[in-house]
């Protein structure tokens, strides 16, 4: 079943491209016509895309890996951070530091130096700092604040990037492609689809747009999330369930034996008759020979001369 509809996407305003003079070559295969100078996307293709992409992601968040949102167009960063930020996924909204996946571990660096600032604040010696050293700290914790803060929790590389417009974040799609992370991003006209692993071409300059596919992506990635609670669940109680039967069965071979339905065996032990009666012939013989034997005396008063 298709994760959208052919009506919601026109409604969204997502078949409309950019003008044809600024088009990329690229895009010929996503395009249906061209009107008033205005290239239009087939939508039925987006559909086809937007399940393909979706399926994806719902794979990488079921396996319990992170994926990046990188969204820094003014029509799409505060949306993209209000939705993302429900299902606690990293993003980045502001502008994209150099380096952010090449060079990770300064990047860490900044997100730790952060937290040790978090850690001086909440300690008594920040009372004994000067006014200046205080104001210049909390200046610094608000820059950081702003470039970083959405990925404070992302401890390791994104398994994956989703990116509103790769012409605008195209520093974002290299480094990705130079480390191998596979991509998803919406591509205009006027992109070009085979830079990314996951292309959905759609308008990217529309907000409406926009909303309407990451909803699609984000609820993808909640039904991956979903799917692996339900299996770490299903996992835990099958382990229960084979700890308990162990548990069961050495309790059953400690005390008397049972069938397969349950039922108490009592064996009986039935011997050769002729084994048994030899068997009572010796515990005879063995009582007899230690019984005390008796004096045998003359009674006294008859003797013969």
């Amino acid at each position: 079943m298709p994760r959208t509809t052919f009506n919601e996407l026109l409604d969204a305003g997502v078949h409309f491209g950019h003008l044809k003079r600024k088009w990329n070559p690229s895009m010929a295969p996503y395009i249906f016509m061209e009107r008033n100078g205005i290239h239009i996307i087939d939508l039925y293709k987006t559909m086809a895309k937007i399940d393909e992409a979706a399926a994806a992601m719902k794979q990488i968040a079921k396996s319990g890996k992170k994926i990046l949102f990188v969204a820094t167009k003014k029509q799409a960063k505060e949306l993209v951070a209000e939705k993302v930020k429900r299902i606690n996924m990293p993003y980045m909204t502001e502008r994209w530091p150099g380096g952010m996946l090449t060079n990770f571990a300064t990047i860490r660096k900044a997100v730790r130096k952060m937290a040790s600032i978090d850690k001086l604040m909440s300690s008594p010696s920040y009372d004994n700092l000067s006014k200046k050293e205080r104001l210049t700290l909390t200046r610094e914790r608000a820059k950081l604040e702003k470039n970083l803060g959405s990925i404070s929790d992302l401890n390791r590389l994104p398994a994956a990037l989703f990116i509103v417009d790769i012409l605008k974040e195209h520093i974002a799609l290299a480094e990705a492609r130079k480390l191998n992370i596979p991509t998803f991003a919406i591509v205009d006209t006027n992109s070009d689809p085979r830079l990314v692993d996951f292309p959905i071409p759609a308008n990217d300059d529309a907000s409406k747009s926009i909303s309407l596919i990451v909803d699609i992506m984000l609820n993808s990635i909640e039904e991956g999330m979903v799917e692996r609670k339900l299996d770490r669940d299903k996992k835990a109680a099958e382990d229960d369930l084979e700890e308990g039967g162990d548990d069961d069965f050495d309790a059953r071979m400690d005390g008397a034996e049972f069938d397969e339905d349950g039922i108490k065996i009592i064996r009986k032990d039935i011997g050769d008759p002729k084994l048994t009666k030899l068997k009572g012939t010796e515990e005879k013989e063995s009582d007899t020979s230690k019984s005390p034997r008796k004096r045998i005396t003359k009674p006294a008063g008859r003797s013969k001369r």
